[in-house]
């Protein structure tokens, strides 16, 4: 439990969409200078264009996301991290896949046997996990939650939906902060972690107090923007205009995934 609680923290800290992990790079950057539109445009179309590229052209994109984080001025350092954490994840598909997937076999272990072709389908989702993640980093990650919220409402998007992942980005930290005040308290009180019934009980509690505190925050939250004269929408305040350089961009990325698609 102690491990999943660092590893949900570590999230909070290093995710691109918490407000405390907000800004990877703030050098201004050419990405940066691009219309928030195109640029979340070319996420949805390179995710696309990615499941639907064969193994070679995956790696080409790969590096193609590299180079627009190299473009965006991200410190690889700071790269690395979050691309490490969807790996760590990939890692279990590398292990698994190939004994869950029938055809030539590779090799033997007991009584399973690993295929080539689970081995396949492994490398093909994990360069589609880590070329989407580099690119989303690189087009958005210079993105304020707000901006973001902003570009999808002026691209269509249901209002609903916005304001729910606008929400869920802020309050994510809040909530997080609110997990770790009330272990504080358990500390406090000498609790002590063990694998024994107490401590299954404590942390159901834990949990419960969570929901409870969440739901008490939601309704003074409602209220509060009530009383401020929210009806579901909020003030649309786009700056942005659209520029000799993302038509360039746009026209530069379709052909680019193009020729990646012929592959």
């Amino acid at each position: 439990m102690a491990l999943l609680l660092r590893i949900w923290r570590a999230v909070l800290v290093h995710s691109a969409s918490a407000w405390s992990g907000q800004a990877l790079s703030d050098a201004p950057s050419a990405v940066a200078r691009l219309d928030p539109r195109l640029r979340l445009v070319i996420v949805l179309g390179f995710a696309l264009g990615v499941n639907l590229a064969s193994l070679l052209a995956k790696l080409l994109m790969l590096c193609l996301a590299l180079a627009c984080c190299y473009g965006a001025k991200i410190p690889p350092r700071k790269l690395l991290r979050r691309l490490l954490l969807i790996e760590g994840f990939m890692l279990f598909v590398l292990v698994f896949l190939p004994f869950s997937v029938p055809g030539e076999p590779m090799f033997t272990l007991g009584a399973l046997s690993a295929s080539i072709e689970g081995l396949w389908q492994a490398m093909h989702i994990i360069l589609n996990a880590t070329a989407v993640v580099a690119m989303v980093l690189a087009m958005l990650a210079s993105l304020s939650a707000f901006a973001l919220a902003q570009t999808l409402a002026k691209l269509g998007a249901p209002m609903m939906l916005v304001m729910l992942m606008l929400f869920f980005v802020r309050y994510l930290e809040v909530m997080g902060t609110e997990l770790r005040r009330m272990r504080a308290s358990m500390r406090a009180r000498a609790f002590r972690p063990g694998s024994n019934r107490h401590t299954w009980r404590s942390y159901g509690h834990l949990v419960g107090m969570a929901v409870l505190r969440g739901m008490e925050r939601a309704e003074r939250v409602q209220m509060a923007m009530r009383c401020r004269g929210f009806r579901g929408e909020y003030l649309r305040n786009y700056p942005h205009v659209w520029r000799q350089l993302d038509t360039l961009v746009a026209v530069g990325m379709v052909i680019a995934m193009g020729g990646l698609l012929w592959l």
